[in-house]
Protein backbone atom coordinates (compact mmCIF):
# COMPACT_ATOMS: atom_id res chain seq x y z
CA UNK A 1 0.00 0.00 0.00
CA UNK A 2 3.00 2.54 0.20
CA UNK A 3 2.76 5.05 -2.76
CA UNK A 4 6.18 5.77 -4.21
CA UNK A 5 7.24 8.91 -5.77
CA UNK A 6 5.74 9.88 -8.80
CA UNK A 7 2.48 8.10 -8.14
CA UNK A 8 0.41 11.80 -7.05
CA UNK A 9 0.40 15.15 -8.15
CA UNK A 10 1.74 17.95 -5.96
CA UNK A 11 -1.87 19.07 -5.09
CA UNK A 12 -2.61 15.37 -3.73
CA UNK A 13 0.67 14.72 -1.62
CA UNK A 14 0.67 18.61 -0.34
CA UNK A 15 -3.48 18.41 1.02
CA UNK A 16 -3.05 14.41 2.49
CA UNK A 17 0.11 15.71 4.06
CA UNK A 18 -1.15 18.67 5.77
CA UNK A 19 -3.90 16.89 6.90
CA UNK A 20 -1.44 13.71 7.98
CA UNK A 21 0.59 17.03 9.98
CA UNK A 22 -2.01 17.76 11.44
CA UNK A 23 -3.25 14.50 13.05
CA UNK A 24 0.24 13.90 14.07
CA UNK A 25 1.06 17.00 15.50
CA UNK A 26 -1.91 16.11 17.98
CA UNK A 27 -0.89 13.01 18.61
CA UNK A 28 2.49 14.65 19.91
CA UNK A 29 0.26 17.12 22.08
CA UNK A 30 -1.72 13.80 23.61
CA UNK A 31 1.51 11.69 24.03
CA UNK A 32 2.52 14.53 26.37
CA UNK A 33 -0.25 13.28 29.00
CA UNK A 34 -0.61 9.64 27.67
CA UNK A 35 3.22 8.44 27.84
CA UNK A 36 4.11 6.58 31.06
CA UNK A 37 6.31 3.88 32.38
CA UNK A 38 3.28 1.22 31.08
CA UNK A 39 2.93 2.91 27.52
CA UNK A 40 6.63 3.61 26.39
CA UNK A 41 7.92 0.00 26.49
CA UNK A 42 4.49 -1.29 24.77
CA UNK A 43 4.74 1.29 22.14
CA UNK A 44 8.05 0.53 21.33
CA UNK A 45 7.39 -3.07 21.24
CA UNK A 46 4.39 -2.45 18.96
CA UNK A 47 6.68 -1.08 16.73
CA UNK A 48 8.98 -3.06 16.41
CA UNK A 49 5.85 -6.01 15.68
CA UNK A 50 4.75 -3.82 13.20
CA UNK A 51 7.77 -2.79 11.45
CA UNK A 52 8.74 -6.41 11.15
CA UNK A 53 5.41 -7.81 10.38
CA UNK A 54 4.91 -4.66 7.43
CA UNK A 55 8.04 -5.81 5.52
CA UNK A 56 6.04 -8.24 4.31
CA UNK A 57 4.47 -6.91 1.14
CA UNK A 58 1.70 -8.70 -1.51
CA UNK A 59 1.77 -7.34 -4.89
CA UNK A 60 -0.77 -5.23 -6.13
CA UNK A 61 -2.16 -4.46 -9.68
CA UNK A 62 -0.96 -0.85 -10.86
CA UNK A 63 2.21 -0.65 -9.11
CA UNK A 64 1.47 -0.84 -5.93
CA UNK A 65 1.79 -3.34 -3.35
CA UNK A 66 -0.51 -3.91 0.26
CA UNK A 67 1.34 -5.95 3.66
CA UNK A 68 0.28 -6.13 7.16
CA UNK A 69 -1.22 -2.47 8.53
CA UNK A 70 -1.30 -3.18 12.30
CA UNK A 71 -2.98 0.47 12.85
CA UNK A 72 -6.00 -1.15 15.03
CA UNK A 73 -3.88 -3.03 16.76
CA UNK A 74 -1.70 -0.80 17.52
CA UNK A 75 -5.16 1.49 18.52
CA UNK A 76 -6.49 -1.21 20.47
CA UNK A 77 -3.26 -1.72 22.84
CA UNK A 78 -2.11 1.94 23.12
CA UNK A 79 -5.72 4.46 22.13
CA UNK A 80 -5.93 6.25 18.61
CA UNK A 81 -3.29 8.94 19.40
CA UNK A 82 -0.38 6.64 20.24
CA UNK A 83 -1.11 3.94 17.83
CA UNK A 84 -1.15 6.88 15.33
CA UNK A 85 2.23 8.12 15.89
CA UNK A 86 3.46 4.68 15.86
CA UNK A 87 2.60 3.96 12.69
CA UNK A 88 3.62 7.30 11.49
CA UNK A 89 7.40 6.30 13.21
CA UNK A 90 6.76 3.15 11.47
CA UNK A 91 6.44 4.52 7.78
CA UNK A 92 8.63 7.06 8.78
CA UNK A 93 11.73 4.70 9.36
CA UNK A 94 10.59 2.61 6.19
CA UNK A 95 11.10 5.59 3.83
CA UNK A 96 13.79 6.87 4.91
CA UNK A 97 15.81 3.22 5.47
CA UNK A 98 14.00 1.46 3.09
CA UNK A 99 13.01 3.10 0.36
CA UNK A 100 9.20 1.57 0.80
CA UNK A 101 7.11 4.36 -0.01
CA UNK A 102 8.09 7.61 -1.96
CA UNK A 103 9.58 10.86 -0.18
CA UNK A 104 6.67 12.46 -2.05
CA UNK A 105 4.55 10.58 -1.04
CA UNK A 106 5.04 10.04 2.75
CA UNK A 107 2.56 12.61 3.65
CA UNK A 108 -0.09 10.41 1.79
CA UNK A 109 1.31 6.84 3.28
CA UNK A 110 0.82 8.48 6.40
CA UNK A 111 -2.63 9.90 6.05
CA UNK A 112 -4.06 6.67 4.71
CA UNK A 113 -2.35 4.32 7.13
CA UNK A 114 -1.69 6.38 10.49
CA UNK A 115 -4.72 8.74 10.13
CA UNK A 116 -7.34 6.30 8.21
CA UNK A 117 -6.04 2.93 9.14
CA UNK A 118 -5.73 3.90 12.84
CA UNK A 119 -6.99 6.82 14.11
CA UNK A 120 -10.08 7.31 12.38
CA UNK A 121 -11.14 3.41 12.87
CA UNK A 122 -10.16 3.42 15.49
CA UNK A 123 -13.47 4.79 16.64
CA UNK A 124 -15.22 2.83 14.02
CA UNK A 125 -14.04 -0.13 17.00
CA UNK A 126 -14.70 1.70 19.64
CA UNK A 127 -18.74 2.07 18.55
CA UNK A 128 -18.63 -1.26 17.54
CA UNK A 129 -17.74 -2.17 20.97
CA UNK A 130 -19.93 -0.26 22.70
CA UNK A 131 -23.14 -2.08 21.13
CA UNK A 132 -21.80 -5.44 21.42
CA UNK A 133 -21.89 -7.83 24.69
CA UNK A 134 -19.67 -7.38 26.92
CA UNK A 135 -17.36 -10.09 26.65
CA UNK A 136 -14.09 -10.56 25.95
CA UNK A 137 -15.12 -12.74 22.42
CA UNK A 138 -17.05 -9.58 21.03
CA UNK A 139 -14.44 -7.07 21.98
CA UNK A 140 -11.97 -9.53 20.02
CA UNK A 141 -14.36 -9.66 17.15
CA UNK A 142 -15.12 -5.83 17.36
CA UNK A 143 -10.85 -5.46 16.96
CA UNK A 144 -11.01 -8.25 13.77
CA UNK A 145 -13.73 -6.08 12.30
CA UNK A 146 -11.89 -2.86 12.97
CA UNK A 147 -8.63 -4.27 11.78
CA UNK A 148 -10.41 -5.38 8.08
CA UNK A 149 -11.84 -2.16 7.66
CA UNK A 150 -8.69 -0.42 8.44
CA UNK A 151 -7.14 -2.27 5.40
CA UNK A 152 -9.74 -1.62 3.16
CA UNK A 153 -10.37 1.83 4.05
CA UNK A 154 -6.96 3.30 4.07
CA UNK A 155 -7.14 1.33 0.45
CA UNK A 156 -9.91 2.95 -0.79
CA UNK A 157 -7.83 6.04 0.18
CA UNK A 158 -4.98 5.16 -1.76
CA UNK A 159 -6.89 4.84 -4.47
CA UNK A 160 -9.04 7.93 -4.58
CA UNK A 161 -5.58 9.44 -4.32
CA UNK A 162 -4.09 7.28 -7.51
CA UNK A 163 -7.56 8.90 -9.44
CA UNK A 164 -7.17 12.50 -8.44
CA UNK A 165 -3.75 11.99 -9.29
CA UNK A 166 -4.57 11.24 -12.65
CA UNK A 167 -1.92 8.36 -11.97
CA UNK A 168 -5.11 5.50 -12.58
CA UNK A 169 -8.89 6.00 -12.94
CA UNK A 170 -11.02 5.25 -10.35
CA UNK A 171 -12.94 2.60 -12.37
CA UNK A 172 -9.65 0.60 -12.11
CA UNK A 173 -7.88 1.61 -9.45
CA UNK A 174 -10.53 1.64 -6.78
CA UNK A 175 -11.90 -2.27 -7.48
CA UNK A 176 -8.00 -3.26 -7.92
CA UNK A 177 -7.07 -2.33 -4.63
CA UNK A 178 -10.47 -3.03 -2.50
CA UNK A 179 -10.57 -6.51 -3.86
CA UNK A 180 -6.99 -7.46 -2.99
CA UNK A 181 -7.29 -5.59 0.23
CA UNK A 182 -10.62 -6.77 1.25
CA UNK A 183 -8.65 -10.99 1.41
CA UNK A 184 -5.47 -9.16 3.03
CA UNK A 185 -7.57 -7.81 5.42
CA UNK A 186 -8.69 -10.98 6.80
CA UNK A 187 -5.62 -11.88 7.35
CA UNK A 188 -5.07 -8.81 9.54
CA UNK A 189 -8.05 -9.39 11.25
CA UNK A 190 -6.71 -12.87 12.07
CA UNK A 191 -3.53 -11.19 13.29
CA UNK A 192 -4.89 -8.62 15.28
CA UNK A 193 -7.16 -10.87 16.91
CA UNK A 194 -4.65 -13.15 18.10
CA UNK A 195 -2.29 -11.11 19.20
CA UNK A 196 -4.91 -9.64 21.32
CA UNK A 197 -6.10 -12.44 22.65
CA UNK A 198 -2.38 -13.28 24.04
CA UNK A 199 -1.73 -10.41 25.81
CA UNK A 200 -5.22 -10.41 27.32
CA UNK A 201 -4.50 -14.07 28.26
CA UNK A 202 -1.45 -12.66 29.90
CA UNK A 203 -1.44 -8.91 30.84
CA UNK A 204 -5.03 -7.32 29.99
CA UNK A 205 -4.14 -4.43 31.57
CA UNK A 206 -1.15 -3.37 29.05
CA UNK A 207 -4.63 -3.35 26.63
CA UNK A 208 -5.60 0.45 27.13
CA UNK A 209 -8.97 0.01 25.65
CA UNK A 210 -10.07 -2.86 27.22
CA UNK A 211 -12.66 -2.22 29.46
CA UNK A 212 -15.20 -5.11 30.45
CA UNK A 213 -15.57 -5.74 34.05
CA UNK A 214 -13.51 -7.70 36.90
CA UNK A 215 -10.27 -6.89 38.81
CA UNK A 216 -8.28 -6.55 35.66
CA UNK A 217 -10.40 -3.92 33.78
CA UNK A 218 -8.81 -0.66 32.95
CA UNK A 219 -10.59 2.57 32.24
CA UNK A 220 -10.38 3.03 28.57
CA UNK A 221 -11.55 5.73 25.92
CA UNK A 222 -10.33 8.41 28.12
CA UNK A 223 -8.43 9.47 26.01
CA UNK A 224 -11.43 10.93 23.76
CA UNK A 225 -13.77 11.27 26.56
CA UNK A 226 -11.65 13.99 28.13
Amino acid sequence: MHIPDGFLNAGVSVATGAAAAGVVGYGLYRAREELDEKSVPLLALGAAFIFAAQMLNFPVAGGTSGHFLGGMLAAVLLGPWLGGLVLTLVLLVQCLGFADGGLTALGANVFNMAVIGTVATYFLFRGLKAVLPRRRPYFLAAAGLGAWLSVVLASGACAVELALSGTSPLSVALPAMLGIHAVIGVGEAVITALVLSVVLAVRPDLVRTYDLPGPSAVPVDSEVSR
